[in-house]
């Protein structure tokens, strides 16, 4: 079971007026003319290194907030969390140990067994994870339909930055380049909120995912938009031969403001940020319209 809330993110966001909801199926290009933008506060760490218990207890703090504000008809915020893990392998609730290649009694990183849907996988530096918590309500209440949309907001985020052609494969989850998988998925849906989410390879270490079967997928590769960018356009990501840490530290700046962009897009929602300083969620924000 995961730790208690750290201090650092003990706050539940607060939440402001702004209701809607989108009838779309796959259609993401629905007008929203008449339809009032939904809120989403933002907690952006993506620089840095959580450990996954912390984050964990966090969103089922916010998820049974969220609960509560539902029964009372004062949901009226959703959030989004961003961030990177310290290497942690999760399974999710019905996942095979089979797909573990080491001894769970014996491993140098930690292991989680969690409540959201799919098999193993592996979160660590390199890797951007965002944790929208959405009432479904607001949106489709379907969480097949919501899967396609974190899909399409990480397809539509490497398509516009980096020129990368990603895809959906037909059966699996996931956002996908020839035979690798880029971005895993794995939610959990409890009275409509959604919680867990997205996992994106940036410049992640592959040989973590050398010890499981991501996914329980076999006859499939991982792969990171470093390695892509790093085959197909070297003289870009290598630009400063000296200098790579920076420069891959300005390939996860691109990558999460790509994703940001994309899921307001998808979505049809308006970002607040919330900033965490001094272990409290700070009540002013900053609001931005994407």
């Amino acid at each position: 079971m995961p730790s208690l809330v750290s201090p650092i993110f003990s706050s539940i966001p607060n939440p402001s007026k702004v209701t809607r909801r989108d009838h779309s199926s796959f259609n993401f290009t629905v007008s929203m003319v008449h339809m009032p933008k939904r809120s989403v506060d933002l907690f952006d760490l993506h620089h840095e290194l959580v450990p996954y218990a912390e984050a964990w207890s966090w969103q089922n703090a916010v998820v049974e907030e969220k609960k509560l504000l539902n029964k009372e008809g004062k949901d009226l915020t959703d959030t989004l969390i961003i961030l990177q893990h310290n290497p942690v392998y999760t399974l999710g609730a019905g996942s095979k140990e089979e797909y573990l290649n080491f001894d769970v009694q014996n491993t140098s990183f930690e292991v989680h067994r969690t409540e959201r849907g799919g098999e193993v996988t592996y979160h660590g530096p390199g890797q951007l994870v965002m944790y929208p918590i959405l009432n479904l309500r607001y949106y489709e209440m379907d969480a097949h339909w919501y899967l396609r949309k974190l899909e399409e907001v990480v397809i539509r985020a490497l398509s516009s930055t980096f020129s990368i052609e990603a895809s959906r494969v037909e059966g699996l989850t996931g956002v996908w380049v020839g035979n690798q998988k880029l971005a895993a998925m794995g939610i959990k849906v409890s009275k409509w909120i959604a919680y867990h989410g997205l996992a994106l390879n940036v410049t992640t270490d592959m040989k973590p995912f050398e010890q499981i079967v991501p996914c329980g997928i076999r006859d499939r590769q991982v792969g990171s938009i470093k390695a892509l960018l790093q085959e197909n356009f070297s003289s870009q990501v290598n630009r400063q031969e000296h200098n790579h840490d920076n420069d891959y530290s300005e390939l996860i700046d691109a990558t999460h403001k790509s994703l940001i962009e994309k899921f307001c897009e998808v979505f049809q929602v308006d970002i607040r940020n919330k900033h965490i300083q001094s272990g409290v969620s700070q009540g002013k924000t900053v609001d931005l319209t994407c």
